[in-house]
């Protein structure tokens, strides 16, 4: 009776190591990029990300310009998400606009689950499945803000859609900006304007 308790006790530590490795081994990378509108660049002043209790985290991000949809986007400059947070806090200026926007994203709850689902993806070598583990976040005028995940441009899905709040600020601290940018854009903008909605 002695020998089978010992025995027992052994194969149950065994297969809790083997979970336990199995977890660790499945580990997975996840990332974000801030994305906008071609021809409506921005400049994000501000990007904090959260885990409650665990970690709060600033990371500098600056300008944004490219891309929201087609060939080559949802898509933009961006790092990690470790640990993989619950709140992000996210303020830009829009050099379009002359305009400040601030909003506290929320990240549902269902999310890195949804993120964990494979998709499909092509590169050189063939095709694979692997999660969508990156989350875009696309920020438009009018203080439009959406949600993307994805693993690979032309697979991501729309998981969220929020308005940002217009917020005060001084556009006069980016003049020098906002000339380079017109000057680029600025014909861009006579021709087509400056959409507020149907992001």
């Amino acid at each position: 009776m002695k020998k089978v308790v010992i025995l027992l006790l052994c194969l149950g530590s065994i297969a809790l190591t083997g979970c336990a490795t199995t977890i660790e081994g499945n580990n997975q990378n996840w990332y974000y990029a801030v994305a906008a509108p071609e021809h409506y660049k921005v400049w994000v002043e501000h990007l904090e990300l959260e885990k409650p209790g665990e970690r709060h985290w600033r990371m500098p991000m600056g300008n944004v310009e490219c891309c929201w949809k087609g060939p080559k986007g949802p898509f933009g400059s961006g790092g990690r998400l470790s640990p993989f947070p619950n709140l992000i806090g996210i303020q830009w200026f829009s050099f379009a606009e002359q305009k400040f926007y601030q909003r506290l994203i929320i990240l549902p709850e269902d999310l890195q689950e949804k993120m964990s689902v494979e998709a499909t993806y092509q590169t050189s070598m063939g095709t694979f499945k692997g999660p969508r583990n990156s989350l875009i976040i696309g920020v438009a005028p009018g203080g439009t803000i959406v949600l993307w995940i994805m693993n690979q441009i032309g697979n991501e899905i729309e998981v969220a859609r929020m308005q940002a709040n217009e917020i005060e600020g001084d556009p006069t601290q980016y003049q020098k900006r906002t000339k380079s940018y017109l000057d680029e854009h600025g014909s861009y903008l006579e021709k087509h304007g400056i959409p507020t909605e149907g992001w």
